[in-house]
Parts: structure tokens; C-alpha cells; sequence
């Protein structure tokens, strides 16, 4: 399968394309990236693409199966409208783009608790996005939803705490529903749910990534 990514420069991103590269199931990985990174191998691929203008790379989006991981903080993006922009607009408008010209599969990376009927801005966005995605009717639609994630060598005192909090819980026993999710390990799943799953729509929920 050649796989398309976009958000292939974040924490999740970079693991996916570790993990693609190394599936022979894969036979060509196509990243779409604001500048040149440093990877090199013979099925790695990058599209230098200005995201706001997405229909100037539109021929480049050809493949089986598109990823997105595409997402950032309130907080990084420095307002709500931005953050929209990043989080909404860009993978609806690649969406779009990768139906048209006949991708059959999506693999999209949402939230815990996404949905458009939400009072929270970020799980509301994010359910948004999943249902447009999903209106799109691709051949295989696959939304994971995870809870929080585990960035490896995290510089953020505040996500090392957060996940030293999260683990003890659900050691005891409390709090599974939130469990901590390794990026690395988001990726081998988000990986493999192509070649695993039926055709059709599938929300796929925290404790079920744990368990595909």
C-alpha cells in the first residue's frame, strides 16, 4: 500500500512513519511537510506543501491509505481561530482532496470525547471534523480516539507529571478509561487497523486501541 501522512513532524507523526517504513505492507510513504527534514530511506517520500493552499500539491495526493496526525495545543497554535485552522481545516480540506482523487482509506488520529454536541472547544472541533470525514464516505473510515498521549523524552514538566498521575490511577485501578497512551504505540496500531479492519466506519475508543 503507498500511505500518505500528514502531521508526520509531530510526536505521533515520526513514530508512524518509523513504524510504516518498516511494515512491508506498506510499499511507499509520502509525507507532507511545511520544509525538508532528515529522513532517508528508499520508500520515504516528502511533498513540501504550503497547507494553506493544499489544492497546489492535489496531484501528490494519490494513494491507498491517507494518515492524519495532524493537531496542536491551544496554547502552541496562540488562538482559537488557528488552532481551528490547524486542527479542522487542513485535514478536512486534505480529506477532500484525497476522496476526489481516490484514496480509499482514512486513518485519522481524533480525541478522547470528540463530538459535535460537546461545550468544550476542543472536543467539539474535534467531532466536527470526525463527522466530516466521515460524510466524505470512504471505503474504510478509521477514527481513533485517543486519551492522553505519551510523548517519549517529553521536555514538558507538565506532561511528566500528568502521566506519573494517570499511571498510578489506573495501577490502582482508577481511571482506566484514561489511561496513557504511548505515541509509539498509537502508531504501530494506527498502522495495522488498515489491514485489520473491515471496510466502513469504525470510532475506535481508547480501550480498543489498547486492544487491536
Amino acid at each position: 500500500m503507498k500511505a500518505l501522512i500528514i502531521g508526520a513532524t509531530g510526536a505521533t507523526g515520526r513514530d508512524l512513519v518509523s513504524v510504516l517504513l518498516q511494515d512491508p505492507g506498506y510499499t511507499a510513504v509520502v509525507a507532507f511537510v511545511r520544509r525538508p527534514g532528515s529522513r532517508a530511506h528508499p520508500k520515504y517520500s516528502e511533498v513540501i506543501t504550503d497547507f494553506a493552499q493544499l489544492e497546489t500539491v492535489a496531484d501528490a495526493i494519490t494513494g491507498d491509505v491517507w494518515f492524519s496526525c495532524l493537531g496542536t495545543t491551544l496554547k502552541a497554535a496562540g488562538s482559537k481561530a488557528k488552532q481551528w485552522h490547524i486542527d479542522y481545516d487542513i485535514p478536512a480540506k486534505f480529506a477532500e482532496i484525497a476522496k476526489r482523487n481516490g484514496v480509499s482509506r482514512a486513518v485519522v488520529v481524533s480525541a478522547y470525547g470528540a463530538s459535535t454536541t460537546s461545550n468544550v472547544f476542543y472536543s467539539h472541533m474535534k467531532g466536527r471534523l470526525d463527522e466530516h470525514i466521515a460524510k466524505l464516505e470512504f471505503d474504510q473510515c478509521l477514527i481513533f480516539r485517543p486519551g492522553f498521549l505519551l510523548r517519549k523524552n517529553t521536555d514538558r514538566a507538565s506532561e511528566r507529571i500528568i502521566a506519573y498521575g494517570l499511571k498510578l490511577s489506573t495501577s490502582l485501578g482508577l481511571m482506566r478509561s484514561f489511561r496513557p497512551l504511548p505515541t509509539a504505540t498509537l502508531a504501530e496500531k494506527l498502522a495495522k487497523a488498515p489491514k485489520v479492519l473491515a471496510v466502513g466506519k469504525h470510532i475506535i475508543e481508547l480501550d480498543e486501541i489498547f486492544g487491536l
